[in-house]
């Protein structure tokens, strides 16, 4: 993920890359949320629009609905025609775009700062006024069916990383993948969308980010005179979700398809998130994703599995705290030819469990720390980065205070806290392992 070449710049930031974003909050009284990020720099504004509503609050029987609510957002509304809005966006020499996680729904614009009111006009219109007809929600069905086809069914890495998910979450909707099941998206029509859409696309449900060339009075003053006006959903209910029971012995899958061309092995466990005012073990989390597979050169997978034994073509390790609830920790490993995924599998457990004895190397640990720190720094510079930071983050459950307090609380992690949080995290009885294989037989 990172290169060397990074570690040097850490320490040679300039000093105009180093500045703290300057952010200010709001609340309007029908309960959205305002963040504003001033960077002055470039005379562009990113304006986005964040749900509180992802694909894990569907009720049951309609997955995919968030998402194909999503693409339905660009279809009429009472004042404007389906696609006038990117039309709009374009011609303002913007760009504009939208996506769906598990956790929220985001919509979002980049353009000129003078552009900033047209945006909020036409955002605060779509949250109030969509227009659904019948021939839309066939036309577009037939849209995310394709979708599912082109991006899904068609990749059998897809289909394996489904089929993990569904049996690392026995009872959580991150179990049901964020496009839907095809069986389930076949069926949607208008009803489920529309309720959908009255319940959670309502002002005291939506977050607004707006970063860039602004000032952040005019900004609330913009968003009081369009978004201020519209009505809060009383009925929102509280954002619970069905939890994991505890996880009391491993899990395993065999993916077999043959259009795989390289077999490889992977493992996940359930893992903590970042939590609102409690970040430690997801700062810990980060650093062992580097520490055991962030590079193929210095990494403890790379080294062991790569260079000193030529058991793998490839290794890795991956980890992203910014989820509501439980999120995963995974290990990959491709095996190299004539190597077989057990043999594959065991030499992953080895290096595993050889470190979890050595613990972690002084210099491999200040030379991450350093690699985050650089990483950290230059995601300042980008206003949209910035935006989508505070935006995932505060539809996730954590606060502005918890964004501004993570790159403190990555360079405070020590050794210990990684050696704590690894050993309570990889254990195989809350593991899903999967062999993804061209064949039935092992190759």
């Amino acid at each position: 993920m990172f290169r060397n070449a990074i570690v040097a710049a850490a320490f040679t930031i300039p000093a105009t890359l180093a500045h703290a974003e300057i952010v200010t909050t709001h609340t309007l009284d029908n309960g959205m949320q305002i963040v504003v990020v001033e960077d002055h720099r470039a005379p562009v504004v990113v304006h986005m629009i964040w749900y509180r509503t992802g694909s894990a609050d569907e009720p049951p029987a309609v997955s995919g609905v968030a998402h194909f609510l999503e693409h339905l957002m660009f279809k009429a509304t009472d004042t404007m025609d389906a696609g006038e809005f990117s039309t709009v966006v374009a011609a303002n020499g913007g760009s504009d775009n939208a996506f769906t996680s598990f956790d929220y729904t985001a919509y979002y614009q980049r353009v000129a700062s003078d552009r900033l009111e047209l945006m909020m006009q036409m955002e605060s219109d779509r949250m109030n006024n969509l227009a659904l007809t019948a021939e839309d929600i066939e036309t577009e069905r037939q849209v995310i069916l394709e979708e599912r086809s082109e991006r899904v069914d068609t990749d059998p890495s897809a289909i394996a990383r489904e089929q993990m998910l569904a049996a690392q979450y026995m009872n959580h909707r991150y179990g049901t993948p964020v496009i839907g099941w095809q069986h389930e998206m076949e069926a949607l029509d208008q009803g489920p969308v529309r309720d959908f859409y009255d319940l959670y696309y309502s002002p005291n449900n939506a977050i607004l980010v707006v970063a860039g060339d602004v000032n952040p009075d005019e900004v609330i003053l913009l968003a009081n005179s369009h978004y201020g006006v519209l009505p809060a959903e009383e009925g929102l209910p509280e954002r619970v979700r069905p939890m994991e029971p505890p996880q009391l012995a491993e899990r395993r899958i065999v993916y077999t398809d043959e259009r795989v061309s390289q077999p490889y092995v992977t493992r996940t466990y359930l893992a903590p998130e970042r939590n609102a005012g409690d970040q430690k073990e997801a700062a810990a989390l980060t650093y062992l994703s580097e520490i055991l597979g962030g590079s193929s050169f210095t990494s403890v997978l790379g080294t062991k599995l790569t260079f000193d034994t030529q058991v793998a073509l490839f290794t890795g390790a991956g980890y992203d705290g910014i989820s509501l609830d439980k999120t995963t920790f995974s290990v990959t490993v491709a095996p190299a030819e004539g190597v077989t995924l057990q043999a594959a599998e065991d030499a992953m457990d080895a290096a595993i469990d050889q470190f979890m004895q050595d613990g972690i190397d002084p210099v491999q640990l200040e030379r991450i720390r350093s690699q985050l720190r650089a990483s950290e720094i230059y995601a300042k510079d980008n206003v949209e980065g910035l935006a989508q930071q505070y935006g995932a983050a505060l539809s996730s459950g954590l606060t502005v205070q918890d964004v501004k307090d993570w790159p403190a609380t990555l360079q405070a992690v020590t050794a210990e806290d990684i050696m704590l949080v690894a050993a309570k995290v990889l254990d195989r009885k809350q593991s899903v392992t999967m062999w993804v294989t061209a064949n039935d037989e092992d190759p």
